[in-house]
């Protein structure tokens, strides 16, 4: 049988069609929480940090750390993977945008319906249309900046993304399903030794964007019959030595047989390639109300190929610490507001694991007993060398691996 990717706007009764679907053929759920696991089981990486990428909005750190990039790369593997053991399956969820088009037996199908509609469904959740139209905005966000990394297109909801686009409004969920299974049955979607050959080509493709992710590289990556090619995106400085290390790296991957780069249609925007060096601190939080001084640091930082972001006060800094999974922090004791101290007693409440550097121009002997005790890493005064402070976050960031 041909596979039923199903994606679809929220509160589009959506889990209910894919149960018809499940129920009359039998086959196997794969789900967004089945990938993520699986993508979790291959990388390593934290199922929620994973899960992380189906999301708008990056970290502010991402741009450092390529995390979502490096999260969907092992998405698509466990994605290539489930598909290679499923032959009757139900993909459902954002993990339908993550198969290429080249699969022909899969049957890529959009629900979606008007707002009202979706309120209505909200509202026999128990949810308020209040609430349910931020859960709508912010989900069709998501899904915008998910098809966006995923098929390179803004609009979720592009007709030409599909083999099948379903109104559940004007259809109602028992004709939506009859749709999908009527379709599943169409000779055009069936399988073909073609179409597994794809699937073949994807899962050697996954296993060479996962190697070189894992090497700090964002690249494209596609195969065909062996033969991969690399799509660089960002413009490069170096390009024939930045072709040459990818070519080396992928060529070692089982099963490729051929490595060929090219640029892809981004390369000439302004942005600028960056491997990341994952032995390097990529997610430092620097956290003082001198601003001039603290935007200083974190250019000098960046010159070492340290990532860093900044934070004015405390209560900013405990914000990014909640949504942005810093592993070190460099930290002020005396801001306006909630003070270095609080700050530090805060974050090692809420995120134990990670290491606070205080960094102070106005701390005393007191000052310093109490933040050894709260659990800093260390206490340095200003002004600092840049080397000794550079040298000291690289020990932080080591125990904050560990």
């Amino acid at each position: 049988m041909s596979i039923a990717c199903i994606f679809s706007g929220l509160y589009c009764e959506a889990d209910e069609i894919a149960s018809a679907v499940l129920d009359r053929t039998g086959a196997d759920i794969i789900s967004d929480k089945d990938v993520v696991a699986r993508a979790a089981a291959l990388s390593g990486m934290n199922e929620d940090r994973i899960g992380k990428a189906f999301f708008a909005g990056t970290s502010i750190f991402n741009r450092f750390s390529h995390e979502k990039e490096r999260a969907t790369s092992w998405l698509r593997l466990a994605a290539a993977e489930l598909l290679t053991e499923k032959e009757n399956a139900v993909m459902h969820g954002f993990s339908a945008q993550l198969p290429p088009e080249s699969i022909s037996h899969l049957l890529r199908t959009c629900v979606i319906a008007n707002v009202q509609y979706r309120l209505d469904v909200a509202e026999k959740l128990g949810i308020t249309q209040a609430e349910a139209k931020r859960h709508i905005t912010k989900g069709d966000e998501d899904r915008a900046s998910w098809t966006k990394e995923t098929r390179n297109e803004d609009d979720p909801w592009k007709a030409s993304l599909y083999d099948l686009v379903i109104p559940v409004d004007k259809t109602g969920v028992k004709d939506a399903a009859e749709q999908i299974l009527e379709q599943l049955a169409n000779p055009a979607v069936k399988p073909t030794a073609s179409s597994a050959k794809a699937v073949q080509d994807f899962l050697l493709a996954a296993r060479v964007e996962t190697s070189l992710a894992g090497s700090g590289h964002h690249v494209g990556v596609a195969a065909r019959d062996g033969k991969v090619t690399i799509i660089i995106n960002k413009n490069v400085l170096m390009l024939e030595r930045l072709e040459r290390e990818l070519k080396e790296l992928a060529s070692k991957v089982d099963g490729v047989k051929d490595v060929d780069t090219k640029v892809g249609p981004n390369f000439h925007q302004s942005d600028i390639y960056r491997k990341v060096d994952f032995e390097l601190p990529n997610k430092v939080l620097l956290v003082d109300d001198e601003r001039e001084f603290v935007q200083t640091l974190s250019e000098r930082l960046m010159l070492r190929d340290m990532g860093s972001a900044v934070a004015y006060d405390g209560e900013s800094a405990l914000d990014l610490v909640a949504d942005d999974d810093p592993e070190v922090i460099v930290l002020d004791l005396k801001m306006p507001g909630i003070d270095g101290i609080e700050v530090l007693r805060r974050v090692k409440a809420m995120r134990p694991e990670v290491q606070v550097i205080i960094l102070t121009g106005h701390g005393s002997e007191e000052d310093r007993d109490v933040c050894m005790k709260l659990g800093a890493f260390a206490y340095l005064h200003k002004p600092v060398d840049i080397e000794t402070l550079s040298e000291t976050i690289k020990k932080a960031h080591e125990a904050a691996a560990v």
